[in-house]
């Protein structure tokens, strides 16, 4: 009889930041690690979000038992309404986590049709071959885990993402005695977090963010108005209780903001005395000096609220001479460009703008070296896997992890669809590989949009198109109307007049070049133009752009 072997497959998460989704297998049971989103990459024009390719789970969708969420931010929840079209199985995940994901499911309308499993820090659920505990761990929102998935084969645990901060600001410390006793019993493999592996030292606590927000509150003359990720609750909480203790009221900005707190409140994770929050439109109302705007749009988004602000286009809030702009957030890689616009325009309406640069209003939610070592050194596993992390990312987790002694051969630096199996008997070893990668998803359809489409619209970006109607005769193939060349992003058109005339003239002499009979034909008569103005505006302007020919057959 064949040995049983635990399977780990990552679906998405290494090799990227974001898109996190790993599998763990035995035997003819899956359960499903996180399920997230990531932001697209400049070359995928008009994209919204990307999701993993879940080829392999819908193959076994039989034996998917369950999904297990660690946290609520996005690129560890934002593919779950695309996922559950496909493979219906109950969402393990605590309180914050799954109201957070109910809210975005009912975007989809889909919340009715979802079974929730709630859990909390410390309890154990045993589904098929695998008993899961969720472990407690620091992030930059309320309410994550890590979790201890024991198997016939071993132990594992994935940590999500994690900070071992002393001092956070709900109280609730990385549960380091259950990290310890699983190492004290024996681990069989560590995944773990790796986003901020080349950051020396430690990450900074959260409550240092509350500080200098008093800091800030308290020197200000003006109005202020905080950007921050809206699931980002620690810090929201901060703000609260900085424009609390100086007399300010706060109002909320932005639909993810307002959905985000609302939830967070009902729930007890965010507190505010009676009052502190007012309506939008009882701002105008206050003195600028007792009011604070919490909104969404850090990230520079084109039709985000600070965005619009920052371009005097808001409908509500107008940016103003005195008012200080706080960003306080990270600058997701990509989007650099977008916030230093949308900051050149802040300043252009007479703000003050404090980004992470210039001051400490925002601190990582991720581990760094030592906090990463203390993780290995507390579980001691057997195999090393790190996790969540671009290929570099990964690779210096392990060298990492190779410090603290555990052996190179035993520490396995794997990508998106890498299949590591690990048993009793033969120890762990690189399983193959499975179909994965990247689904892109523009509006509310996932995978309608190919590589190909996207080199279509890289490819308009960049040269233009070219139109060309021409009207034949439908038995004679005579030319009766045109050609009408018209173009579009490839040259002003009131200006190129003797260009438009030269390709008209290139397609009247393509045509005339044709016998009767394949002037009859439209695929060939389309062909023949198309090439025709290919060589035409490859030789006169050094621009190959996208020729659509347009034949009326009359």
């Amino acid at each position: 009889m064949p040995e049983s072997k635990l399977r780990l497959i990552p679906l998405g998460g290494l090799g990227e930041i974001g898109l996190n989704m790993m599998v763990a297998e035995y035997e003819d049971a899956i359960i499903v690690i996180d399920c997230g989103l990531m932001f697209p990459e400049d070359y995928m024009l008009g994209i919204d979000i990307v999701i993993p390719d879940i080829t392999y789970l819908k193959k076994n969708k039989d034996k998917v038992r369950a999904f297990i969420i660690t946290h609520g931010h996005e690129d560890h929840t934002g593919a779950i309404p695309f996922v559950l079209r496909e493979i219906n199985a109950p969402i393990y995940a605590t309180t914050l986590t799954a109201g957070l994901i109910e809210e975005k499911l009912k975007e989809f309308d889909m919340h009715k049709s979802v079974t929730f499993e709630i859990v909390k820090p410390r309890d154990k659920v045993t589904i098929g071959p695998f008993c899961v505990e969720f472990i407690r761990v620091c992030h930059s929102i309320a309410d994550g885990c890590a979790v201890a998935i024991t198997t016939p084969a071993g132990v594992f645990i994935h940590t999500g993402d994690f900070k071992l901060d002393q001092t956070p600001v709900d109280g609730e410390v990385t549960d380091y005695a259950r990290f310890s006793e699983y190492g004290e019993r024996g681990v069989l493999a560590l995944l773990s977090d790796s986003t901020n592996v080349e950051k020396e030292g430690y990450s900074l606590s959260e409550r240092e963010i509350g500080k200098n927000f008093e800091e800030i509150f308290r020197s200000r003359p003006g109005r202020i108005i905080v950007a921050a990720f809206s699931s980002n609750i620690h810090r929201i909480q901060q703000v609260l209780e900085a424009a609390d203790k100086f007399g300010r009221k706060v109002a909320l900005n932005g639909k993810s903001m307002l959905a985000n707190c609302r939830i967070a409140r009902a729930l007890g994770y965010l507190k505010a005395p009676d009052g502190l929050i007012v309506d939008l439109k009882e701002l105008d109302s206050l003195p600028a000096q007792r009011t604070v705007l919490l909104t969404t749009g850090s990230q520079g988004e084109p039709m985000s609220a600070l965005t619009r602000m920052a371009m005097d286009n808001h409908k509500q809030i107008k940016v103003v001479k005195g008012d200080t702009v706080i960003l306080s957030s990270k600058f997701i890689p990509g989007h650099e460009k977008a916030i230093s616009t949308m900051m050149n325009h802040l300043y252009r309406r007479g703000a003050d703008v404090i980004y992470e640069k210039v001051s400490e209003v925002h601190v990582s939610g991720h581990a760094s070296q030592e906090e990463l070592k203390i993780m290995l050194n507390m579980v001691r596993p057997r195999y090393f896997m790190p996790v969540h992390g671009e290929y570099r990312h990964l690779v210096l987790h392990a060298r990492l992890a190779e410090k603290t002694g555990i052996p190179k051969e035993n520490c396995f630096v794997v990508e998106d669809g890498d299949v590591m199996e690990f048993s009793t008997v033969s120890g762990a070893a690189f399983g193959g590989r499975i179909e994965a990668g990247k689904v892109m998803v523009d509006g509310k359809g996932a995978g309608d949009v190919e590589s190909i489409v996207l080199k279509d619209r890289r490819h308009l970006s960049q040269d233009g198109m070219v139109l060309a109607v021409v009207g034949l005769n439908e038995k004679t193939g005579e030319v009766i109307y045109g050609p009408d060349i018209i173009t579009r992003g490839l040259i002003f058109e009131a200006e190129g007049a003797g260009l438009i005339d030269g390709a008209k003239e290139a397609v009247i002499e393509a045509l005339g070049g044709l016998n009767a009979e394949a002037k009859t034909e439209t695929l060939e008569v389309k062909e023949e133009i198309r090439k025709a103005l290919r060589r035409f505006f490859n030789k006169r302007l050094e621009r190959r752009p996208v020729i659509l020919p347009v034949i009326m057959e009359i």
